[in-house]
């Protein structure tokens, strides 16, 4: 037997704990692949609470799992959405807590142009869908704005010609929001420069404009991509003011396009659309008023030779009155007799109706009135008897419902409700009183926090000369004496015998703590 055991197969080899192995993994994970491109399909997309993203990128076999921190979402470039075809970059990383490897991705790109299109024809899909869209919800362009703003970028031709196009055309105030027109920070720089335009107060101390034009050069997709972002398109679609959009030349078509309130061709359309031409308009004007000067004689003329020749065709004022005069002459000539035979007729009236009056007839008459009378006061006797006896038992009756038991109770009942109310009351004058001083109290601790005294008890005085505040050494140098106050008196400096006075003195109206 051999003194020396034979050794175990492979015992040789290091012994690592899961911890150790998983940070070698990580090391070689990283060393080997610190910065790559990964091109894929994105998958599952989640935005955590934390402001982490979190996504997977995808082939026809395999699944990566990919995620940028909060710090880094900024920078993407694109955000990832699901079926969307894109370039990762970053660096890939492993965890040992859950033996998984992933891309810490830093920048995304969209890969090609077809996933560009795919991906624009998705949006556009959505934003259709909710009524973005529609011809209903745009509004029309003012006719002649006086404040129009642009937002595009400073350098380049497009601004030029604008403010070319305008001077030309009509001028007027030209408000500039100048804003990248490509790469990263396009579509949040005219997001935000949409909504700060509709932001500003009519009548305020920079003026809200009327119109908005949105304008940029032509280039190819990827130039123009910050116009299809999703965050343009709505800041379009919720502007107050109109909206032209000039985005491009006459083929090229973003988002912005379909949402804006008009559409131009190019940017020097869009001031063409903005306002007319002031020569034109001028010339138009002058125009109506010479057609309009001409209508108003016109009709004049043509009032005057009708009302002539109705004129002529009007009798002489002679003829319409020589008819009515003699009919008046004839009718004042029968009025004497006429009036004549009336009183001669009413007299003989008279005559025949007095021989009638005989003191026996009204005499007949008086009595048989008064048989009449006796009649209808026999029958009145009972009948206001009954009355009377009908109005007494209702009487009785009422009285026998009115006793002092009932109006007692009623008045107790009353007397209860008004102890409650009067109760009530007092609780809540009392209450009142109370937050009174309670209010009360709190506003003398902030007097007492605000008075200067406090100021002075912290080691603070306030100099006095010649009976003014002094607020410099220059004025406390020329004063002849001095008076300073502390926290517990006053002291006099100079000018005889230093003093102090303890007693409470007033506040300043005025002055500096020292």
């Amino acid at each position: 037997m051999d003194l020396l055991d034979d050794p175990v197969p492979g015992s040789n080899t290091p012994e690592f704990s899961v911890s150790e192995i998983a940070g070698k993994v990580r090391k070689l994970i990283e060393g080997e692949l610190g910065w790559v491109r990964i091109k894929g399909e994105v998958g599952r997309v989640v935005l955590a609470r934390s402001g982490h993203l979190y996504f997977d990128l995808k082939d026809d076999r395999n699944v990566l799992s990919c995620m940028t921190w909060k710090g880094q979402v900024s920078g993407l470039g694109t955000m990832p959405e699901e079926g969307m075809e894109v370039v990762a970059e970053g660096r890939m990383t492993a965890s040992g807590f859950q033996s998984k490897f992933s891309l810490n991705a830093e920048r995304i790109a969209i890969a090609g142009q077809g996933a560009l299109m795919a991906l624009l024809e998705k949006r556009k899909k959505a934003l259709a869908a909710e009524g973005l869209f529609d011809d209903a919800r745009k509004r029309p362009l003012p006719y002649l704005p006086e404040v129009i703003g642009v937002v595009t970028s400073l350098q380049g031709a497009v601004i030029r010609d604008i403010l070319h196009r305008l001077r030309d055309r009509f001028p007027r105030k030209v408000l500039i929001w100048p804003v990248a027109v490509q790469g990263a920070n396009c579509a949040p720089e005219v997001a935000r420069a949409i909504a700060g335009f509709n932001a500003l107060t009519p009548g305020g101390g920079m003026p809200r404009p009327d119109l908005l034009i949105v304008a940029r050069g032509g280039g190819s997709v990827e130039d123009l991509w910050g116009f299809n972002e999703e965050a343009v398109a709505r800041a379009a679609a919720t502007s107050d003011i109109p909206l032209i959009s000039a985005v491009g030349h006459e083929t090229d078509t973003t988002l912005i396009d379909f949402v804006s309130d008009r559409r131009a061709p190019t940017p020097t359309a869009a001031a063409e659309m903005a306002v007319p031409v002031r020569h034109e308009l001028l010339a138009w004007v002058e125009q109506a008023g010479a057609r309009m000067t001409g209508a108003v004689s016109g009709g004049m003329q043509r009032r005057q030779q009708r009302l002539r020749d109705l004129a002529r065709a009007l009798p002489r004022a002679d003829a319409l009155v020589e008819g009515p005069r003699q009919r008046l002459d004839v009718t004042g000539g029968q009025l004497g007799p006429a009036l004549i035979a009336g009183v001669q007729r009413r007299k003989v009236r008279l005559s025949e109706v007095s021989g009638s009056l005989r003191p026996a007839t009204l005499r007949r008459s008086l009595e048989a009135e008064r048989r009449r009378l006796d009649a209808l006061s026999m029958r009145l006797e009972p009948a206001l008897a009954r009355v009377a006896a009908a109005k007494r038992e209702r009487l009785e009756a009422r009285t026998a419902r009115l006793t002092p038991t009932r109006i007692g109770q009623d008045a107790a009942r009353k007397s209860e409700r008004l102890r409650d109310a009067t109760a009530r009351m007092q609780a809540a004058g009392q209450r009142q009183l109370e937050g009174l001083h309670r209010k009360l109290a709190a506003m003398d601790r902030l007097r007492e926090t605000l008075s200067y005294k406090a100021t002075l008890a912290r080691g603070y005085a306030v100099v006095r000369g010649e009976g003014q505040i002094l607020t410099s050494r220059a004025a406390a140098e020329q004063a002849s004496g001095l008076e300073i106050e502390f926290a517990d008196g006053r002291m006099k400096l100079g000018g005889g015998k230093s003093t102090a006075q303890k007693s409470a003195t007033k506040p300043p109206e005025q002055g500096s703590l020292f």
